[in-house]
């Protein structure tokens, strides 16, 4: 009977879509240093729409920029979302997902079954995989589990001989061997997290080793049971390592997930995906720099000081919310960052590499790629390039995979772990 309700509810919310799309055009991205945003139309019933996912067949892959190529590193993967390189070359990816938890709105149940349906939600593996490429050839024959048990791992990241893990409810620390393929040791455990909501706890670590970062989205779309759920969350925290000390580096921050160091500045950057509700292209994700106390603007707030009425407001805190960088378009899902040195790829010069995990809740489907933002003076300088696409079928009903996390490899090719395809894509010169 469950089974059948959710089949209704979702055929009846994509019915809805149909209509609200009727005589309407989309909206142009909103994109870039200074974006053109929408007026907020906030929707009764929030916009559901996601494609099936068909993962990759027959030799079937991205659409690589002119001048690139690529191949799969790794495959037979269960659904990878992060990635870190090791000294030696070996790559780490963290294995997990979304499990959902109880149903109370008929929306939930629709919201349910489509994710469902798109591979979005299901059982977590909770592991670390290490991928080795011992003879150069741009695929790793060596695939092992590195750590398993964990509770929706997402950020790892290595400083010296201690191995950090960021689970969805706790930071870890793990002695490290180099070399090994697996990892037995019993973790300290240094810092908890509130499960639940927006899940995935992104790590970084400052290059001397001192810090680490951790991204820890909302629990709900715009505080939706009050600012006392939601502390400790929505920003980015830091973690004293010697100390052990852990604390809010950075608020208002809806869902920060990637992040990365700008050598010139050493300042951290970050995305940031933005809440739902108010129509396609409103509020844009966002690329941003991150400032020690700085306030982005949510739930109060979005972009530059635009007040979202759906919430109560706090006018302080509004006039001090900092307006992001760079915006990336609507419910991109932009989840993969990293630093891109000039000469990775030829065509491309220095700047942040994005991998946009792609919207599910818009008319018009959205991201889905992974792109280039130039640098320049430590700032971004121009327009987005794709670098990969294709991860989505021109009629948008199928996705074969959707990226995630980026990084690049120990021999500088671009590494993307793909959640929906359960690959690890590398890109090079072609």
């Amino acid at each position: 009977m469950q089974k059948l309700v959710a089949q209704l509810v979702a055929m009846i919310g994509g019915f809805m879509i149909l209509l609200r799309r009727a005589g309407t055009s989309p909206a142009a991205p909103a994109i870039g240093l200074t974006p053109a945003i929408p007026a907020a139309k906030p929707q009764g019933i929030p916009t559901l729409k996601m494609p099936t996912a068909k993962g990759w067949v027959a030799g079937h892959k991205p659409t690589a920029a002119p001048g690139l190529k690529v191949n799969a590193f790794a495959t037979g993967l269960d659904h990878p979302r992060s990635l870190t390189i090791l000294p030696n070359g070996d790559v780490l990816t963290a294995e997990a997902m979304f499990t959902p938890g109880g149903i109370s709105s008929a929306f939930d149940y629709a919201m349910h079954a489509t994710m469902k349906r798109a591979a979005a939600i299901g059982q977590s593996a909770n592991r670390v995989t290490l991928m080795r490429d011992a003879n150069g050839d741009g695929v790793a024959e060596v695939q092992e589990t590195y750590l398993a048990g964990l509770n929706q791992p997402f950020g790892t990241a290595l400083i010296g001989n201690t191995l950090y893990v960021a689970n969805t409810d706790a930071l870890l620390a793990f002695p490290f061997t180099p070399g090994t393929t697996k990892l037995t040791t019993t973790p300290r455990h240094l810092a908890s997290f509130k499960p639940g909501g927006h899940w995935t706890r992104s790590l970084i670590a400052t290059p001397d080793g001192a810090q680490l970062y951790i991204g820890v989205g909302s629990d709900t779309n715009i505080a939706d049971k009050g600012m006392e759920a939601e502390e400790g969350r929505a920003c980015i925290q830091v973690h004293d390592v010697a100390s052990g000390q852990t604390r809010i580096f950075a608020g208002g921050l809806r869902n920060p997930v990637g992040m990365a160091w700008e050598p010139s500045t050493a300042a951290l950057w970050t995305v940031v995906n933005e809440r739902d509700g108010l129509g396609d292209e409103t509020p844009p994700d966002y690329l941003t720099s991150v400032v020690d106390g700085g306030f982005y603007g949510w739930p109060y707030s979005y972009w530059d000081r635009i007040v979202d009425d759906r919430v109560p407001q706090d006018a302080a805190l509004v006039a001090a919310s900092i307006k992001p960088d760079f915006a990336l378009g609507g419910h991109t899902a932009s989840l993969g960052l990293c630093w891109m040195p000039a000469g990775t790829l030829p065509g491309f010069g220095e700047g942040m590499v994005i991998g946009q995990h792609g919207s599910w809740n818009r008319s018009k489907l959205s991201g889905y790629k992974v792109i280039f933002v130039p640098f320049a003076n430590g700032m971004p300088s121009g327009p987005a390039r794709d670098i990969l696409t294709d991860f989505l079928s021109e009629d948008e009903r199928y996705s074969y995979g959707r990226p995630v996390g980026v990084a690049i490899a120990a021999d500088g090719a671009l590494l993307v772990a793909d959640d929906v395809g359960n690959v690890i894509w590398r890109v090079t010169a072609a």
